[in-house]
């Protein structure tokens, strides 16, 4: 039988901008998947730090262009920070955000039991955050709805909103790469965890 497919969708905290590689959570991800034998290859990445919505459309048409079916047996999505970030509009997010998540549902064979969303970390807990000048309770009011957004959106789909945003409000000003903005590998393996007990239950 051959190895599990996995395509991560997302921007820099899906490339894991600051950690190493193996730090990254799809690749924890996979590492945790497969001591519970489930056999995944190394994950296909999408992701560059700072994309917004449009942008990872735009660099997956390179690959995969709209329209375009396959047959991963897991495929994540994780966007909408710099969204925010750039003070670009909910309604704007949230259509593009459907976009994107059909394009994930084609992707994994139109089958929702292969798709997960992550949700988007409050990065104005970060030491970041908190020296950037900007209000952080409008932050996470911010994030919030984006994030009841990708979850509504996700639910009525039948794919799986993993939540996150609780730990990475809780550990995201300690548990923080050494650009005081990105999380660490130990939040990386929170938001891990998390997926799995998603995909597989607790």
């Amino acid at each position: 039988m051959s190895a599990r497919r996995f395509l991560a969708l997302g921007d820099s905290y899906t490339i894991g901008e600051a950690v190493a590689e193996s730090g990254r959570w799809p690749l924890q991800l996979v590492a945790r998947l497969n001591a519970h034998g489930r056999a995944f290859d190394p994950p296909e990445i999408i992701a560059t730090t700072g994309w917004t919505t449009d942008e990872l459309a735009a660099a997956m048409d390179g690959k995969y262009p709209v329209g375009t079916r396959a047959d991963f047996d897991l495929v994540s999505l994780l966007i909408g920070v710099n969204n925010q970030y750039r003070g670009r509009a909910l309604d704007e997010y949230r259509e593009q955000f459907v976009a994107l998540l059909e394009r994930a549902l084609a992707l994994a064979g139109d089958d929702p039991q292969r798709v997960i969303v992550l949700a988007i970390p409050d990065w104005g807990v970060t030491p970041f955050g908190a020296k950037s000048g900007r209000d952080t309770a409008q932050i996470a009011r911010e994030l919030d709805a984006f994030n009841a957004a990708a979850a509504e959106i996700a639910q009525a789909r039948n794919v799986r909103f993993v939540d996150t945003s609780a730990v990475s409000r809780e550990r995201g000003s300690a548990w923080v790469a050494e650009d005081g903005l990105h999380p660490s590998g130990a939040l990386y393996a929170a938001w891990a965890e998390a997926a799995e007990i998603g995909l597989l239950g607790p």
